[in-house]
C-alpha cells in the first residue's frame, strides 16, 4: 500500500485519524462526515484497510477498552502516517490544480457555486 497511491477509503481513514484517535466506529462516522456523505465505509472494508495501514506503519493502537463487554481499539497516525498523508493530499492537489487549469482553458469552472 505504501509504493502508489492511496486508495480513497485509505486516504480518508488517514484523515479522520489525522485529527484525533479514533475507535472504528467513530472513524466511519467521520469518514462519512469528511466525504459529505458520499462514502459509507462498511466494517469489512474499514478493518481490512485498518489492518494494511497497521501493517504499512502508518497507523498504530493508541490504547484498547471495553464498552458493554465488547472490544473498543483506538487507532492513531504515525509520525509515517501523518508524512504519507501530507504527500498525498500534495499529489491530489497537484491533479486538482491541473485539472481546474484544463478546465478554465476550454471556459468551465467547478468548485463553489459553479453549476
Amino acid at each position: 500500500m505504501t509504493d502508489g497511491p492511496l486508495r480513497e477509503p485509505a486516504f480518508l481513514i488517514l484523515t479522520a485519524l489525522a485529527a484525533e484517535p479514533q475507535h472504528g466506529y467513530g472513524v466511519i462516522e467521520d469518514v462519512l462526515r469528511i466525504s459529505d456523505g458520499q462514502v459509507k465505509l462498511h466494517t469489512g472494508t474499514l478493518y481490512a484497510v485498518l489492518d494494511r495501514l497497521r501493517s504499512d506503519g502508518l497507523i498504530e493502537v493508541e490504547r484498547e477498552e471495553i464498552v458493554q463487554s465488547r472490544l473498543r481499539r483506538y487507532y492513531r497516525l504515525t509520525g509515517a502516517g501523518a508524512q504519507r498523508l501530507v504527500a498525498e493530499t500534495a499529489r491530489l492537489r497537484r491533479h486538482a490544480d491541473a485539472a481546474g487549469q484544463r478546465l478554465r482553458q476550454v471556459g468551465l469552472t467547478f468548485g463553489a457555486g459553479a453549476a
